[in-house]
């Protein structure tokens, strides 16, 4: 009797559970505009520092993400930022070593905010592991790291985004389309400028902080005692780790400059420059840079740090008839009107994106190449450092795209690689 009172007890409580499906948050079935969490693109961000909090926030704003892990070898920092997520009700893991999440099949995506050092191995071992990735600018801290990363992601099928995300802003689409369809007439010169960066004295020495994994930190890097506030910014300015901005910033705006203007990635270009360079510090990056790029046909870009350009920051496509100059905060033009201009449907239309961080995700879902596809980032990224090898050489020079060397100076050539710490390879 007692069984068969338990068993109708039993029988009751489960035909009302049936009777009541709107128990089920929507969510959960992809109702009211959310994504089920089956669809939901996971996703993890490695790197805590200057632009791995812009991810999160990216991502978090994103439906079709669900980011589940951040990664930087700074403990501290690490578990603050961590913190401060699961405040803000976000239920995230965290880890010190990216080979963790590398190695995580329930992860589908990797956003990679580490310095330049760090991007060609990090890139390539998620594409080996079967994860696309968005991957920070400049690309890579050489050219032969960037031509190993295009390799590879495209070896293994993968979408990668870099973050050159002005291409999805409709002002730098709109300068380019203006110069791409001749409505400037005919194009002559590019100017591009960007900013020099921190002119930084000496890191004083420093005991590394218990929280960081300073091994891990350099990786493939030279080994050098640690420096405080080494870990934080400055690494900008130390070539052991990046090119400094006339690569990290000036990628931007490069990238737009070929953009608008891909005369220049057809054949071989002339290159000449120069660039200060603090004559003491820790700062070995180069500053104040002025250089020329001209083609075969005689279309020039001067490329300048802001202080050196004589029309300002930002790029400008000039032509025999007018000129259109953009950056980040507005774009203009030698006649207004010209920005009242309809792009014919018989005209050549750049690739729309209005969210760089969406159009990578519904690139992950679809397939589809992305707005800026790591063949972009490593061509710009190749400028930027074409550039700056002349900056330093301070002589002529002719960079053959096709090849990807310079031609006939074996002494350039050798600045286009660096041999990484052990055990650290491509």
């Amino acid at each position: 009797m007692k069984t068969q009172l338990q068993r109708r007890g039993f029988l009751k409580q489960a035909a009302a559970a049936v009777s009541l499906p709107y128990l089920i948050p929507a969510s959960a079935l992809g109702l009211n505009g959310t994504v089920a969490p089956s669809e939901r693109i996971t996703v993890a961000t490695i790197g805590m520092g200057d632009r791995g909090p812009n991810h999160v926030s990216t991502l978090s704003a994103l439906k079709q993400a669900q980011l589940t892990t951040i990664c930087d070898v700074r403990g501290d920092a690490l578990e603050q930022r961590l913190d401060g997520y699961t405040k803000a009700g976000m239920n995230l893991k965290s880890t010190k070593d990216f080979r963790e999440i590398m190695a995580d099949p329930s992860i589908d995506v990797v956003t990679i905010a580490a310095p330049e050092n760090w991007h060609a191995l990090m890139t390539i071992e998620a594409a080996k592991n079967g994860k696309d990735i968005y991957c920070e600018k400049a690309l890579s801290l050489t050219v032969a790291e960037g031509r190993a990363m295009c390799e590879t992601v495209r070896r293994y099928g993968r979408i990668l985004q870099a973050g050159i995300q002005q291409r999805s802003d409709p002002r730098f689409r709109q300068a380019c389309e203006l110069a791409l369809n001749g409505y400037l007439g005919k194009l002559e010169r590019v100017s591009v400028a960007a900013p020099s960066g921190r002119r930084m004295l000496k890191l004083e020495p420093g005991e590394v902080p218990a929280d960081i994994d300073y091994d891990l930190w350099l990786g493939p890097a030279p080994f050098k005692p640690y420096r405080k506030n080494l870990c934080n910014y400055n690494w900008y300015f130390l070539t052991d780790y990046c090119a400094g901005w006339i690569q990290s910033w000036g990628v931007h705006h490069l990238d737009i400059g070929l953009w608008g203007a891909p005369e220049f990635l057809s054949g071989a270009i002339e290159v000449e420059g120069a660039a200060q360079f603090e004559p003491e510090g820790d700062a070995d990056v180069s500053f104040g840079w002025q250089v020329k790029v001209k083609t075969k046909s005689g279309l020039v870009m001067d490329y300048y740090d802001d202080g050196s350009s004589p029309v300002g920051h930002g790029v400008r496509f000039i032509g025999d008839k007018g000129w259109v100059h953009v950056t980040r905060s507005g774009i203009k033009a030698s006649d207004p009107a010209l920005l009242n201009t309809v792009i014919k449907p018989s005209d050549q239309h750049l690739y729309v994106s209005r969210n760089h961080m969406e159009n990578f995700l519904e690139c992950v879902k679809s397939r589809r190449e992305p707005i800026a596809p790591v063949e972009a980032c490593h061509a710009a990224t190749m400028l930027s450092l074409v550039a700056d090898i002349a900056s330093r050489v301070k002589r002529p020079l002719k960079w053959d795209w096709k090849a990807e060397q310079f031609v006939g100076d074996d002494f350039a050539n050798r600045m286009l690689s660096r041999t990484m710490r052990a055990p650290w390879q491509l």
